[in-house]
């Protein structure tokens, strides 16, 4: 599980391919809160579109500093960061939902929306206190608070025609996973799985825009 150090033309491609979607990244988040008409929408803007930019952003400036190669406290700050935003990013890719569609009231799933930023919280822990171990055991949490909750959300029905976005978007994710796994086995897999990740989000913004901001 040693870490794969890229080529100059891999570093390359993965500052490219998440830093062409910070602008882009901002714009959608400003056009979400621009539309917002109460509290509950602003602020599941704001979790969201912010979450959405430093997803992005964080994942240019570490991999941007990595190519450097110089200064290896702020990367190795960077990278944890990285990997921390990850997390993040799930458990704010579910709130709008969660807070503009929740589960009926009184069933346990309408808690879900605070479960899944405690699983967060949790994963982020586990990611530090052991960054860049047992990676694919690292993997796997990923993976399990990514898809763990949307068995519950799908469960209820209530997401409308977004849901099918939301599917799609999701097997994206999962898809790009096994690109994730294969630095150094695929020529730039990191940057495939940045492109991944980058067309699933895209279609989860068009699915929060679409079915709770229209």
């Amino acid at each position: 599980d040693k870490a794969y150090v890229p080529t100059p033309a891999e570093h390359i491609a993965n500052v490219i391919t998440h830093g062409i979607w910070v602008l882009p990244s901002a714009y959608g988040s400003f056009n979400l809160v621009s539309r917002s008409t109460s509290w509950s929408q602003f602020w599941a803007a704001f979790v969201y579109g912010i979450s959405l930019i430093l997803c992005f952003t964080v994942s240019t400036v570490f991999h941007s500093v990595f190519y450097c190669g110089r200064n290896w406290p702020l990367k190795e700050m960077l990278h944890r960061g990285d990997r921390a935003m990850i997390y993040v990013f799930i458990a704010a890719s579910y709130f709008p939902w969660l807070v503009l569609k929740p589960p009926p009231s009184d069933t346990w799933p309408s808690h879900l929306w605070w479960l899944i930023w405690v699983l967060a919280f949790f994963g982020i822990a586990y990611q530090q206190v052991f960054h860049e171990k047992y990676k694919s055991l690292e993997t796997f949490f990923y993976i399990l608070v990514g898809v763990g909750p949307s068995i519950v959300v799908l469960h209820y029905k209530a997401l409308g025609p977004g849901e099918d976005q939301l599917k799609l978007g999701g097997l994206l994710y999962m898809l790009g996973v096994f690109f994730f796994k294969c630095d150094g086995t695929i020529p730039c897999a990191h940057a495939i799985w940045h492109l991944f990740v980058a067309g699933a989000a895209f279609i989860h913004y068009n699915a929060i825009l679409n079915n709770l901001y229209s």
